[in-house]
């Protein structure tokens, strides 16, 4: 069975939810690791004070006990405790009685940059919000607890993934970084960056050049533009490669089958190639701003201001772990497709006749 996952809940709804199913059985979680991610993500020096707001902790519903997966379908849970502020507002069913809390009033001033405008004309609303609760960012939370199984189960075969923020605002120190989220911060604006995510000890051969849907190049490359904010993604050293001549390009074959350089970034025709794999993601600078853009009221079509809610000045450092979490899953994708199996055990024996058929890793 594929690694699937499908995940549900609104940025002040109740909870976000995850169903994560293909998972083997015997797999063993760690509920302080799934934590220490969560924790992660919002953590950063231009976060907003809703993760002072917000402790993410995770439950399990189904398919885990004694911290051990059962091979059924994996239900994971983050629980917005924000929500309490939003019981009207963000009722499922027609709330009873006078209007309290947050999300009273319908918002008719989207946002260029956000979801809202699309939305609303797309789904037919007439309140900007049943559209912005979901394309919030914040239901990556649940991405990111998915994430954590996933490198426990890539933990199993020797493969560990680790993303980082490398530019901020055009700047590529911490210093720096930390310098510019501040200016930002004084001026009442956003700035966007970049991150890297590198995973080491994958074998050659996950993913395929059969259909361009099996593709691991592609497939990361989906997984990372599908975050919110991310407007490119490159593979090893990417767009850079287009401007240097072939002999400067590719990765030379030594004895033992290793590589010089690794300008691919661990992926060649679609399959990994036993080189670190190396991804980066551009993220454009948030689009809620405390001194909101031009727009137009939807309600009466006249010039207006966006609408202005709590917002991140920068939230690069936590876009590296939910890029780090995508990649993972489908590094797992890819390993499960590869080695298969309904148990643990068996994926593990898998790979290790995998590894052992075509004698990698080799030397010389």
């Amino acid at each position: 069975m594929p690694l699937g996952l499908v995940t549900s809940g609104e940025s002040h709804g109740p909870a976000l939810v995850a169903i994560l199913t293909g998972l083997p059985a015997g797999l063993t979680l760690d509920k302080d690791a799934i934590g220490a991610d969560l924790r992660r993500r919002q953590q950063g020096y231009g976060r907003s004070p809703r993760q002072q707001l917000e402790t993410d902790i995770v439950d399990v519903l189904a398919g885990l006990r004694h911290g051990r997966t059962l091979g059924t379908p994996l239900t994971l849970v983050v629980w917005n405790r924000d929500h309490k502020n939003w019981l009207w507002g963000m009722n499922p069913w027609p709330p009873e009685g006078e209007p309290t809390g947050k999300g009273t009033k319908a918002v008719t001033l989207p946002r260029p940059g956000h979801a809202d405008l699309a939305g609303v004309l797309k789904f037919g609303h007439d309140d900007v919000r049943n559209s912005l609760e979901r394309a919030s960012a914040r239901h990556t939370a649940v991405h990111v607890a998915a994430g954590a199984v996933a490198k426990a189960l890539l933990a199993a075969i020797g493969v560990e993934v680790h993303g980082r923020p490398v530019e901020i605002g055009g700047e590529s120190t911490d210093e720096g970084m930390r310098t510019a989220t501040d200016a930002a911060r004084t001026d009442r604006d956003t700035l966007g960056g970049i991150v890297e995510v590198v995973a080491s000890g994958c074998p050659p051969g996950l993913g395929s050049y059969a259909e361009k849907s099996d593709r691991l190049d592609a497939r990361l490359a989906a997984a990372l533009m599908g975050i919110q904010a991310v407007k490119g993604v490159e593979i090893g050293d990417g767009f850079a490669l287009a401007r240097v001549r072939g002999s400067q390009a590719h990765d030379e074959i030594e004895p033992g089958l290793a590589r010089r350089t690794n300008r691919a970034g661990g992926l060649e025709a679609g399959m990994s190639n036993g080189e670190p794999i190396v991804v980066r993601a551009a993220m454009k600078p948030l689009p809620t701003l405390m001194k909101p853009l031009d727009s137009v009221d939807l309600e009466t079509g006249e010039a207006a201001q966006a609408l202005v809610e709590r917002s991140d000045v920068q939230a690069v450092e936590a876009l590296a772990v939910v890029a780090e979490a995508a990649v993972a899953w489908e590094l797992a994708r890819a390993a499960c497709e590869k080695f298969g199996g309904d148990a643990l055990e068996d994926l593990v024996a898998a790979h290790r006749a995998y590894l052992e058929r075509i004698a990698w890793p080799r030397t010389p």
